[in-house]
């Protein structure tokens, strides 16, 4: 047996079509032995929260030992996991291809399908899953929505968080009146014909949920800097990618997901067209999720090949064609956080590449977790963890002194920004809100003007 860490990761599919998934006495052996691997171990007590719960859980037991433990608390553990992926992808010496074959996340996520298979989903919690259905209406009442979920609005927030399970003071994104979907359509983009990479690429942009109900000013970014390189795209948003669902451990509604965001999307591929998702972790979904869960289908591998991140995919394009020129300096330079299902795409750290093609600008990296953890952040029972786990991103960002903080993730840079904000307390942090790299790449092409 050789020691860990010594090759690269590799991720095994999803077996959950057998019924040995389902199997609850088999599923708590396994994680039993998972359990007690990582108690001899330890080398990830400083990811997320999962990690503490365990080791206290036994430390803290009549034995010292995992025998000491009562396997109802199990699922304490599994609760504080948000799906992050960075054990797997960047602390675990055991994942495959050592024999002890440790894929801690699936594991969490195959107890969580399982409980959500016996017990059902909470109604709330499906609702709040619901991406689409919660987009479209919020777009619709945008100005109420907004101010309704408004973190300042106690009245509101406290009926919310005793509806929903939502802190009060956690930040939530807020709605957009416009889809991107009908802001694409209407403002269109101008394609520069001079650009390296005009007449060689055209894509077609994965608007995903946050982009289209929420801010689709990452999207008109991202629209406006591939227009600027010579990039024809189209903007389509056919439904969620099932991320949602999938930390719900509802992996019938992730299939469903990826066969009708597949079936609208590969007609793009047999014309020409690679696929950009706008947000990490639906690139993740397409990606990697997805072919993990329908190993067999070869529709979704067709559109796991043709998927990009928008800052690989920039990156792509410099360093084949060539970008454009018209790069400006992004005075005061940017901290750009490194969002977890960006890194677990294995793709490197493809946002502060992209943010370094911006001449004379310092870029600070952060690979610390923002702690927010999808919609796990900014529960009642959670908030003030996510705080917690935030403040060492939150530290690194007010340290770095920089007019501009980033990250590739929406809801991460959102909660950064909440947590610097507190962290600093009476003197504010320098920049106002946090932004997406591909906002900053349009800014510094002056296709975006903005003051910090």
């Amino acid at each position: 047996m050789r020691e860990g860490s010594l090759e690269a990761p590799v991720r095994h599919a999803l077996d959950w079509h057998n019924p040995w998934f389902w199997d609850e006495k088999g599923l708590e052996k396994e994680m039993e032995r998972v359990f007690d691997i990582c108690h001899g171990c330890r080398r990830c007590f400083n990811l997320c929260d999962s990690f503490p719960r365990l080791f206290d859980l036994i430390d803290n037991g009549p034995t010292g030992e995992l025998d000491g433990v009562d396997r109802a608390r199990f699922a304490d553990v599994e609760e504080a996991c948000t799906l992050c992926d960075m054990c797997f992808m960047t602390k675990c010496p055991y994942v495959p291809p050592h024999e002890w074959a440790l894929d801690f996340p699936h594991l969490m996520l195959r107890h969580r399908a399982v409980h959500a298979r016996k017990k059902g989903i909470d109604f709330v919690d499906a609702r709040l899953a619901d991406t689409d259905q919660t987009g479209r209406l919020g777009s619709l009442v945008a100005g109420a929505a907004n101010w309704a979920t408004d973190e300042k609005n106690t009245l509101t927030r406290r009926g919310l968080q005793r509806l929903a399970g939502i802190h009060h003071g956690a930040r939530l994104p807020r709605y957009a009146g416009e889809t991107f979907v009908m802001r694409a359509a209407r403002e269109g983009a101008f394609l520069d014909e001079a650009a390296p990479a005009y007449g060689k690429r055209k894509a077609v942009l994965y608007a995903t949920c946050f982009v289209n109900f929420n801010n689709t000013g990452i999207g008109a970014a991202a629209r406006d800097v591939l227009a600027r390189n010579g990039v024809e795209t189209e903007v389509v948003h056919p439904a969620c990618c099932g991320m949602p669902k999938l930390e719900l451990g509802d992996l019938e509604g992730v299939e469903d997901a990826a066969h009708k965001v597949t079936a609208a999307l590969l007609p793009w591929v047999d014309k020409g067209y690679d696929v950009i998702a706008l947000t990490p972790s639906c690139a993740l979904m397409l990606k990697f999720e997805w072919p993990l869960l329908l190993p067999q289908d070869p529709a979704v591998a067709r559109l796991s090949r043709a998927t990009f991140d928008i800052a690989e995919y920039v990156v792509d394009i410099a360093k084949k064609e060539g970008l454009a020129p018209g790069l400006q300096p992004i005075e005061g330079g940017v901290s750009v956080h490194l969002a977890c299902h960006a890194r677990a795409q294995n793709m490197g750290a493809k946002a502060a590449e992209m943010l370094r093609l911006v001449p004379q600008t310092r870029v600070a990296v952060i690979e610390r977790c923002s702690g927010h953890g999808g919609i796990w952040g900014a529960r009642t029972e959670n908030f003030e963890t996510a705080v917690k786990v935030g403040k060492p991103a939150a530290q690194a960002a007010l340290k770095n002194d920089t007019s501009f903080v980033a990250s590739e993730c929406p809801l991460a840079a959102d909660h950064l920004m909440q947590v610097m904000e507190i962290t600093a307390g009476d003197e504010k942090p320098k920049p106002s809100r946090a932004r997406h790299p591909i906002e900053l790449m349009a800014r510094a092409y002056g296709l975006m003007e903005e003051q910090p």
